[in-house]
């Protein structure tokens, strides 16, 4: 059971939940074992989007053994990562950022409870505020992990620095932002792309972005994570190489219209 958008008109379950989480876990699996053989030792993390839902549906995903999850807006994190259910049920969960991120919003998420990972870095000023301030928030000598977000689609309503800037931001941040740890690459890609004309181009596009940055900078390509598909599409990044899949719908359910 795949939920889709008719599902909206009643109210999900715990029950649906564990069960839709299954459902993604297994196709994951089935998707690794189309992949080429170089990538059949890398197990792709499921970051489970949980944006507008309550927090007792991220219970019941934890529950069943989900530990990364994703939100949208600042103000939504803010809420879940501290709600009293969370904190008493969800002591191992792991946080990760994936919306647009003002800088004079990023206090309010360094700060949070369990804060794992921010997949979307579009600057070089954004890593730089980041490392500034991680330094008041961190525990022990622990850095934070990030993902550059590339607008491998070239949309301007996309955030996301052009491939033509992953080495340099990269670059950056390897040198220059010594609280941060660069954990990979993340792109959205145009939404809707149709598998019948061929490979997701988006995809591609960062793995070649990936392959630049490797060649250049001297890293080991294992090192470099790739963050793309959703949940109309992660089966096909999984297959092309993805190791850090976003997906809510299939898990949670369609989520409500403003």
């Amino acid at each position: 059971m795949c939920f889709n958008s008719a599902q909206i008109l009643r109210k999900m379950t715990e029950g649906d939940i564990k069960y839709g989480l299954k459902v993604v876990l297994s196709k994951i699996q089935a998707a690794c074992s189309k992949r080429s053989s170089e990538l059949q030792d890398v197990t792709p993390r499921l970051v489970a989007v949980s944006k507008t839902k309550p927090a007792n549906l991220l219970v019941a995903a934890y529950e069943e053994g989900q530990r990364h999850f994703g939100e949208n807006y600042v103000q939504e994190l803010e809420e879940k990562s501290r709600s009293p259910i969370i904190l008493t049920n969800c002591a191992d969960i792991k946080w990760h950022f994936i919306g647009h991120l003002q800088s004079n919003k990023v206090n309010k998420v360094l700060c949070l409870p369990n804060i794992y990972m921010i997949e979307t870095v579009d600057s070089q000023k954004l890593a730089s505020t980041i490392n500034k301030n991680w330094e008041k928030y961190r525990q022990s000598d622990s850095k934070l992990k990030i993902m550059l977000q590339v607008n491998t689609s070239n949309e301007e309503e996309k955030s996301g620095i052009s491939p033509s800037e992953v080495v340099d931001v990269a670059k950056f941040v390897l040198n220059d932002c010594n609280n941060l740890e660069l954990a990979g690459l993340m792109t959205i890609g145009k939404f809707g792309y149709d598998l019948s004309n061929g490979p997701n181009p988006d995809f591609i596009c960062l793995k070649k972005c990936r392959e630049d940055l490797c060649q250049k900078l001297g890293i080991d390509w294992k090192n470099v994570e790739l963050s793309m598909g959703m949940s109309d599409d992660f089966e096909h990044a999984i297959e092309l190489g993805s190791t850090n899949v976003r997906v809510g719908s299939s898990i949670f359910g369609a989520r409500a219209k403003p």
